[in-house]
């Protein structure tokens, strides 16, 4: 498989990897949250090969490559990575690219913002593919004020220092032990690469902007978020993990029913499947499989 290309868009603000021939039809890619593109490094050459498509993949603001939001002295909460900011990024990403009707390929925190861009931007929206991400994470209209106070509070407080570690493979290893969902060392290992930068004393350090880590000061509602779903109007399949985040919690099965005309598949592997060694061919095959069938349906 042929590596990726190295992209800047959006004036240089966004990095991005690309996959495949410029001319091609065009997928943008959006990865998780603390993840980055490389998060498609395993699928993305393989959709490339089997559709005869391109695949640029982004790094959203804060994460890989891309630049971090600014920080002013005077007032050092006034910026935040709230998630529908990040649908700038996606306009911002198709617009440099002189992409009109997107297909977004998006996992686990990318599905929620390629969920509120379908949902607000129904005509810019060709199709979704979704990998164990639906919806976003909301909060009760009754929890508000407390997170709000969570999110205000944090964002005063001075950013923590990213850390650093003597090696890629003690970095790799943090990542396994501490992630928010479980993912082993080969699955992390590219996430891990890109986001790596060599320091003065010759340790390795983080690139991800340490506030990303803080709690957001405001969340859609689940009605909202429930909204958002029912507002999508293009074709939409989404690609689970037998061991995946979603499962058939009852905020999943609402977020499932709230989208009309959704595939669902789920496939033996975990939230990262796609890019586990054991699944991502499996995934592949969902995805090609279900992208003819779309054309298919198109041309009748």
């Amino acid at each position: 498989m042929s590596a990726p290309s190295e992209l800047r868009l959006a004036n240089g603000r966004l990095a991005a990897l690309a996959w495949g021939e410029e001319a091609a039809p065009t997928w943008l890619a959006l990865h998780g949250w603390l993840d980055n593109a490389a998060s498609f490094s395993r699928l993305a050459p393989r959709l490339v090969e089997r559709l005869g498509i391109r695949v640029v993949a982004l790094d959203f603001a804060g994460h890989g490559h891309s630049d971090h939001l600014s920080r002013s002295a005077d007032s050092p909460g006034a910026e935040g990575y709230a998630l529908w900011d990040y649908c700038h990024d996606v306009l911002d990403a198709a617009e440099s690219l002189g992409i009109e009707r997107l297909t977004l390929l998006a996992h686990s925190m990318g599905a929620g913002v390629a969920c509120l861009t379908a949902a607000a931007m129904p005509e810019r929206l060709s199709q979704l593919v979704l990998i164990d991400g639906l919806g976003m994470v909301t909060t009760e209209a009754e929890r508000a004020p407390g997170q709000l106070r969570r999110g205000l509070l944090a964002q005063r407080r001075a950013a923590s220092p990213a850390p650093h570690y003597p090696d890629s493979d003690t970095a790799v290893a943090a990542r396994v032990a501490g992630g928010a969902t479980a993912i082993d060392a080969d699955a992390a290992a590219p996430l891990v690469e890109r986001n790596l930068r060599v320091l003065e004393s010759g340790r390795v350090g983080l690139r991800t902007d340490s506030r990303l880590l803080r709690p957001s000061p405001v969340r859609l509602s689940p009605e909202q978020a429930l909204a958002c779903l029912r507002a999508i109007r293009c074709p939409t399949l989404l690609v689970e993990g037998e061991t995946g985040m979603l499962g058939d919690s009852e905020r999943a099965r609402a977020a499932r029913s709230a989208l009309r005309g959704l595939v669902r598949r789920v496939l033996p592997g975990g939230h990262h499947l796609h890019l586990e060694a054991g699944a991502v061919v499996e995934v592949a095959d969902t995805i090609v499989g279900w992208s003819g069938d779309i054309s298919h349906s198109a041309e009748e």
